[in-house]
C-alpha cells in the first residue's frame, strides 16, 4: 500500500460512508469538507437555539441489507420508528396522500372527479408516443387533468423548469409503482395504496436527533479510528498527470492555502465542479458537458411556533401555485427530540430556487416574512404564534435531470474512466438520481475497488423502477 493517504472530497453520506469503510480496514483516510461547521451534505441537521432542523426530509429506508447494516453499525442505539403521515395542499384543501377515494371525491366534487376519470381513460386509449418527458410519462399513466392538478405545479416548483424539459427517466425512478387505477380500487376496498412504492412507505427509521446525528456520529467514529475529517477545506484544484490524480489544493474561509497528496481519490463534490477544477483542464467536449450540467438550489425557512401541536403530518406537499413554498416539514412529528421544549413546534418551509435569483438573494428577514405570510395563507399557523425564524441556504442541493443530462454525464464518464485512482460517488458526485442509500452504496463499492475489487459504481440504481420496491437483498 502507498504511504500516501486516500483522499475523499466531500463529507456527505457518500464521502463519509467511503471513509468509514476504509478506516475499518486500517487505511489512512483524509476527508475534505467545504462547510466550516457541518458534515452530512444535504443530510445535515442544523442547530439553532436548541432546535434542530433538517435540510429536507431524510428517511432511513433501504432494500439493501448492506446499507441497513452500515446505519446500524455506525449508530446502533438511537434510531426511532417514524410513522409517515403526509398530505397534499391544493386549491385551499388538504388531500390525503396516498389517495383515499371518499376523501378525494368529497373535496374535488363529482364534476371534477368525472373530468379526471375521463382524462385518464383518454390517456389509456391514446397514449403519447414517444414518451421522453416527465409530462408525457405522467400523462400516460394518470391522465392530463390529474397531471395538471397534482404533478405539474409542484414539480416545476422543485426543478424550476417546465415538465416538458424534465427527463422521463426521472419520473420512472421517482413515481413508478403508483397507479391511479390501483389506488382507486384499493381505496374503494377500504385499503391504503400499496406501500411498496417509495413515496408510499408508511414507516421508516429516523435518527432521534435528525439525519445529521448519523453523519456527526460517523465523523467521530472515523476520527477515532485514525481518519481525518477536515472542515472548511474547499477543493479548488484537482491536479493530475499521466500517472493519475496526484494531489488537491484548496482554501478555507480565511483564504489560507492547503494541499493534500493522495494515492487514491474519491469525489462526492458536484460533478461539474470536479471537472472544472481539473488541472490540466479536460478536453473541450468534456468541459462543455460539465458546463451544461445544472443544479437546483434550496432554502429552508425554519419557524419556531409557540404551540405544542400545529398539524399532524410529518410533511405536506404544497401543490398550490398561489404560493411559492413547495413543501412544509413538521420536524417535531419526525422526532419529538428535535425541539427542546414540548410547548413549541418547529416547522421548515422549503423553497426551491437558483443561486443568484430573487429568492436566493433575498434577505433573511424578507424570507422569514414570506414564509410566515404563506404559512398563514395556507392555514397552518397564525403569525402571532411564530416566535423565531432561521434561514438555511443549500447550494447545488439537487442535480437537474433535464432531457440532455444523461448525454453530458456519459461524455464525462467516458473520459474520467482513464483515471485509475479517481472515483466519483454519490448523487452530486455522479449527477445521477440517487437517494441516500444509493449514494452510500456507490461509496461502499468505491471503497471495495480500492481494496482490489472491480465494481462499476455507475450501475447503482440504474434500473427504471421504484427505488425501494422489493425485498431487502445484498
Amino acid at each position: 500500500m502507498s504511504s500516501k493517504p486516500i483522499v475523499i472530497m466531500g463529507a456527505g453520506p457518500a464521502g463519509l460512508t467511503a471513509a468509514w469503510e476504509l478506516v475499518k480496514e486500517g487505511r489512512d483516510v483524509v476527508v475534505w469538507e467545504a462547510d466550516p461547521s457541518y458534515v452530512g451534505g444535504i443530510s445535515r441537521t442544523v442547530h439553532a437555539n436548541g432546535f434542530r432542523f433538517d435540510i429536507g426530509g431524510h428517511r432511513f429506508f433501504s432494500k439493501s441489507t448492506e446499507v441497513n447494516e452500515v446505519w446500524r453499525e455506525i449508530m446502533p442505539d438511537d434510531f426511532i420508528d417514524c410513522p409517515r403521515l403526509s398530505r397534499i395542499y391544493y386549491g385551499k384543501k388538504f388531500f390525503a396522500y396516498p389517495l383515499e377515494a371518499v376523501d378525494s371525491f368529497l373535496k374535488l366534487g363529482p364534476f371534477e372527479t368525472l373530468r379526471i376519470l375521463g382524462s385518464y381513460a383518454r390517456a389509456k386509449l391514446a397514449p403519447i408516443r414517444p414518451e421522453t418527458t416527465f409530462a408525457q410519462w405522467v400523462t400516460n399513466r394518470f391522465g392530463r387533468r390529474l397531471f395538471e392538478m397534482f404533478f405539474k405545479s409542484y414539480t416545476e416548483k422543485v426543478w424550476g423548469i417546465s415538465c416538458d424539459e424534465i427527463s422521463a427517466d426521472w419520473a420512472a425512478q421517482r413515481i413508478k409503482g403508483l397507479s391511479l387505477r390501483g389506488a382507486v380500487l384499493s381505496a374503494f376496498r377500504g385499503k391504503k395504496a400499496s406501500p411498496t412504492a417509495k413515496t408510499l412507505i408508511r414507516n421508516f427509521f429516523y435518527p432521534r436527533l435528525g439525519p445529521g446525528q448519523m453523519w456527526e456520529t460517523a465523523t467521530k467514529k472515523i476520527m477515532a479510528k485514525g481518519g481525518r475529517v477536515e472542515l472548511d477545506r474547499r477543493v479548488q484544484t484537482v491536479h493530475w498527470d499521466e500517472t493519475g490524480v496526484t494531489h488537491i489544493t484548496g482554501t478555507n474561509q480565511l483564504g489560507e492555502f492547503f494541499q493534500q497528496e493522495g494515492s487514491q481519490f474519491i469525489s462526492s463534490i458536484p460533478l461539474k465542479e470536479l471537472m472544472l477544477s481539473l488541472d490540466p483542464p479536460p478536453p473541450p467536449e468534456v468541459k462543455a458537458a460539465a458546463n451544461a450540467l445544472r443544479y437546483r438550489d434550496f432554502i429552508t425557512v425554519c419557524l419556531v411556533v409557540n404551540r405544542a401541536n400545529v398539524f399532524p403530518d410529518t410533511w405536506i406537499y404544497i401543490h398550490d401555485p398561489t404560493v411559492k413554498v413547495g413543501r412544509v416539514q413538521n420536524y417535531k412529528n419526525w422526532s419529538a427530540a428535535m425541539v427542546p421544549d414540548p410547548k413549541f413546534t418547529s416547522l421548515g418551509l422549503e423553497y426551491f430556487c437558483f443561486e443568484g435569483d430573487g429568492l436566493w438573494t433575498a434577505t433573511d428577514h424578507d424570507l422569514a416574512e414570506l414564509a410566515i405570510r404563506e404559512a398563514e395563507q395556507i392555514g397552518l399557523v397564525k403569525r402571532a404564534l411564530v416566535q423565531d425564524a432561521f434561514v438555511v441556504r443549500m447550494p447545488k442541493a439537487y442535480p437537474i435531470y433535464d432531457q440532455d443530462y444523461q448525454r453530458h454525464v456519459e461524455t464525462i464518464r467516458a473520459w474520467v474512466c482513464q483515471f485509475h485512482n479517481l472515483q466519483p460517488v454519490g448523487r452530486n458526485g455522479m449527477h445521477h438520481y440517487n437517494n441516500q442509500d444509493h449514494s452510500m452504496m456507490t461509496a461502499m463499492l468505491a471503497a471495495k475497488n480500492i481494496q482490489g475489487a472491480d465494481f462499476d459504481c455507475w450501475r447503482v440504481n440504474t434500473e427504471a423502477e421504484y427505488h425501494e420496491a422489493g425485498e431487502s437483498k445484498e
